[in-house]
């Protein structure tokens, strides 16, 4: 298992210093770093010409690269398109996301799983239909529908939510809204689990437990759950970086100032560092969630071994 995770940490390097360079290419080379420095206006030749000397974009794109990352080494981000490190941008959003997040996944695993469960062991049923048919609505309803619906009718009309989530966003006013967010990836959860389920169901070690005489609830969760829910835990696992990056329609429905927020600011405004440096430690999220989804599968089937 040591070596194991020694190799995949060193296969992330590579895979790291790739995306953050792809990502800083798309936005530097391609796009117009002094345009965001400037604001709303164009900015004149000269100073123009002393913004990319001051900011080193007057420099080869492969040294402005090396200088960005290692800036990023010592816990330099760059500057806003406001002034502000973009450091402290960080600071106060990525533990608004975290939270949104946290509640997202709950809400997948609770409730996805429960109903997948429920619908495999019951397929063909009424309860079964139902759930296919209300999955399949959830995921053919854009979000940023459900969100503006949730928030219009919970929100506006019956007064049950705040319609805008405070600056310190506590978890109470973040369940409507992480609850939007998790609602397509909820509706994959549950289809996932049950076709897992319902395919197990019929396995052999699941009708040899049950020709033991072990008791039924014992039966799903020791042998028949287990085992259904290493693709659960891979889509759920590759979803948290992806719910963290995605959140901006959600976070701009409830004026949630958190990553999403401060990456549609950073595109709105071509602040470049802003864009580059959450889509960094994004990079990171990604890959350390990827390195626990992969260990996660040796505790759910003990037959994987990692030499």
């Amino acid at each position: 298992m040591g070596r194991y995770v020694i190799r995949r940490l060193l296969q992330m390097i590579p895979v790291f210093f790739g995306a953050t360079l792809l990502i800083f290419l798309m936005v530097n080379v391609m796009g117009d770093p002094i345009a965001g420095l400037c604001g709303d206006k164009a900015c004149d030749p000269a100073t123009a010409a002393r913004l990319k000397q001051e900011f080193g974009l007057d420099k080869p794109v492969w040294q402005q690269y090396a200088t960005y990352m290692g800036n990023v080494f010592t816990g330099d981000f760059g500057t806003a398109f406001n002034g502000q490190k973009v450091t402290e941008l960080m600071s106060t959003s990525f533990p608004v996301t975290i939270r949104l997040t946290i509640i997202a996944i709950l809400f997948e695993i609770v409730i996805g799983i429960s109903l997948g469960v429920v619908t495999g062991l019951r397929r063909g049923r009424p309860i079964d239909t139902a759930v296919l048919i209300l999955t399949l609505v959830v995921i053919a309803i854009p979000t940023f529908v459900t969100g503006l619906v949730l928030q219009l009718v919970l929100g506006v009309e019956w007064k049950w939510i705040r319609s805008s989530v405070s600056p310190s966003a506590p978890f109470n006013e973040l369940l409507v809204p992480g609850l939007v967010l998790a609602s397509v990836s909820l509706a994959y959860v549950t289809r996932l689990t049950r076709t897992s389920i319902a395919e197990n169901s019929r396995a052999d070690y699941v009708r040899t437990a049950v020709a033991k005489g072990l008791p039924r609830h014992r039966v799903i969760t020791r042998h028949l759950l287990r085992n259904s829910l290493i693709p659960v835990v891979t889509f759920i696992g590759t979803d948290v970086g992806a719910l963290m990056g995605g959140a901006i329609v959600t976070e701009r429905i409830f004026n949630i100032h958190g990553v999403g927020f401060q990456l549609y600011q950073g595109i709105l405004r071509q602040s470049t560092q802003t864009v580059v440096g959450f889509v960094t430690v994004l990079v990171l999220v990604f890959l350390v969630a990827n390195l626990v989804v992969d260990l996660l599968y040796a505790v759910l089937d003990p037959r994987i071994r990692y030499a």
